[in-house]
């Protein structure tokens, strides 16, 4: 039976305007689906519009063009109460656990400010809440009144998820939620998330570059470069058979743990560097660093396209 879409992301644009017709084009025509209990995973290089996209999808931007829906409403266009409402529902876990809680609120106060907000749960049970929050992501009672800056990175981070976990959303969207950890803690935030989305069958999109870790959590995975997105498909058969040369490239460069494998395999080397969003390359922006690149690639962009079942990716080579 297909799960239902909970969100809906259409043609999807976001263009910051830098002066002197400058146009830097963040997220350029976007389009995805996300299911009623799925991660879906988004991944690139670092200033490929992830980020971006995370941010005017759950409303932080304003769209350029293209809309959003969540659960058949245009997240843009809630007003009021209406707004509010959307708001509880969908939350975000931001990259830096650092500059995402305010230094002079507790533990407390940072978790319930959400509620109070939301007018969820009063005086001594909105208490009992919190601590019952702190208890959910693996902290203590005794942890809600201490600050901000008496934790570890990665307690920080858990109290950043039991923040957006307060008003009991629907959807969580994850900005990197694990660059800034140490790599002993990064796989115990991201088991602590899958426990929390089968419990609470949450939604995620899981923004980040560790291709390896986004492999361990997602259901699906979407390829973004240059705010654009070149591929998407269930995770183990992007994996396992990449269509796009970007995708290629970026999952040649994923460690191997086996010694004798990792020096015999070929490693797909981009020449060149990111092209800048603000002059992109006309037709493909990938062609100026693809490896296959034809004539007809400088001339038109790739249309998307489903090439194998549930498989899609924009690339001249499968026209």
């Amino acid at each position: 039976m297909q799960k239902k879409k909970l969100v809906e992301v259409k043609n999807l644009k976001k263009h910051f305007n830098l002066g002197k017709d400058q146009l830097l084009k963040a997220t350029d025509d976007v389009s995805f689906d996300i299911y009623q209990g799925e991660t879906l995973g988004l991944v690139g290089e670092s200033g490929c519009g992830k980020s971006t996209t995370g941010r005017t999808v759950i409303g932080l931007y304003g769209p350029t063009a293209g809309e959003v829906l969540f659960d058949g409403q245009n997240v843009h266009k809630a007003k009021g109460s209406q707004k509010q409402k959307l708001t509880s529902k969908m939350q975000m876990i931001f990259q830096d656990p650092y500059a995402s809680l305010n230094p002079r609120m507790n533990v407390t106060e940072i978790i319930a400010e959400g509620m109070a907000l939301n007018g969820l749960y009063k005086g001594k049970q909105r208490v009992e809440r919190v601590i019952e929050l702190l208890e959910m992501v693996g902290l203590q009672k005794e942890h809600a009144n201490r600050f901000p800056h008496e934790f570890s990175g990665g307690q920080r981070q858990r109290i950043g998820i039991a923040r957006a976990l307060a008003v009991n959303p629907e959807f969580i969207i994850a900005d990197e939620p694990i660059s800034a950890l140490d790599v002993s803690v990064q796989a115990q935030v991201v088991n602590l998330m899958k426990k929390l989305q089968r419990e609470k069958n949450l939604t995620y999109l899981f923004i980040a570059h560790d291709l390896a870790m986004v492999k361990h959590i997602s259901d699906r995975i979407g390829v973004m470069y240059l705010g654009n997105l070149v591929e998407l498909s269930d995770s183990e058969q992007l994996y396992d058979n990449p269509k796009h040369p970007y995708t290629q490239a970026l999952l040649s460069a994923i460690p191997m743990p086996d010694p004798d494998l990792e020096l015999s395999r070929e490693r797909i080397i981009l020449e060149g560097d990111v092209p800048s969003p603000i002059n992109p390359p006309s037709g493909c922006v990938f062609r100026t660093r693809c490896p296959v690149a034809k004539d007809i690639c400088a001339q038109q962009k790739p249309i998307w396209q489903e090439v194998a079942p549930k498989h899609f990716v924009a690339c001249h080579v499968y026209q």
